[in-house]
């Protein structure tokens, strides 16, 4: 599109995160402006799960986090064998969905990322029913094959947006941070502005 960018039209398919089975199919299409800005996403998909098992799964990572006897704590998750603890993986589950807006935020035509690790967790303890935790990530960049590394706080309850604050260590180690809004089960995100937690 002169002047604006590319723009590029996808067909895709989705699987379950944690079964790997066919979650539905989609389109899209992704204009990468000239400027800095995000790519600009338009989406529909056709899941192949209905809202209620949606929900019940939902429902079912909220529980297994909700249910610690104390506030959850981990770090190098996955560790270097590649392995995670089966009570650190509802953290490692809303990791990956809160890193998903961050990569998304900061890829460009040229420049994608993906979750290496979760460094570090913290689970805040909240007066109300929402779960709140405390990252430091690291995101693999490609084609580069830097890792940059991000503190995200994450809060969810669901029904819920999930909502992600987060800064990222440029290169040069300043801070960067950025600000959006999608809404959706534990894989919607609602990113807030601001890097002050």
């Amino acid at each position: 599109i002169p002047d604006s960018g590319h723009k590029y039209y996808l067909q895709f398919t989705t699987e379950d995160y944690k079964s790997g089975e066919n979650a539905g199919s989609c389109l899209a299409t992704v204009l990468y402006p000239k400027t800095k800005s995000p790519p600009v996403v338009n989406i529909k998909c056709m899941q192949s799960k209905d809202q209620e098992q949606i929900q019940e799964e939902d429902n079912g990572l909220y529980q297994k986090i909700m249910h610690q006897t104390k506030p959850v704590t981990g770090n190098n998750i996955p560790d270097s064998h590649g392995n995670i603890e089966p009570a650190l993986e509802p953290v490692w589950v809303l990791a990956v969905a809160g890193s998903s807006y961050i990569m998304w935020e900061k890829s460009t035509e040229n420049m994608g990322y993906s979750m290496a690790q979760v460094k570090t967790v913290k689970q805040w303890i909240r007066k109300d029913d929402f779960t709140e935790f405390d990252y430091n990530i690291l995101l693999h960049e490609i084609p580069t094959q830097d890792i940059i590394s991000c503190h995200m706080r994450l809060t969810w309850l669901p029904g819920h947006p999930l909502k992600v604050k987060y800064f990222c260590a440029s290169q040069n180690h300043g801070l960067e941070d950025g600000s959006g809004m999608e809404s959706g089960s534990a894989a919607g995100v609602l990113h807030e502005k601001g890097p002050n937690f």
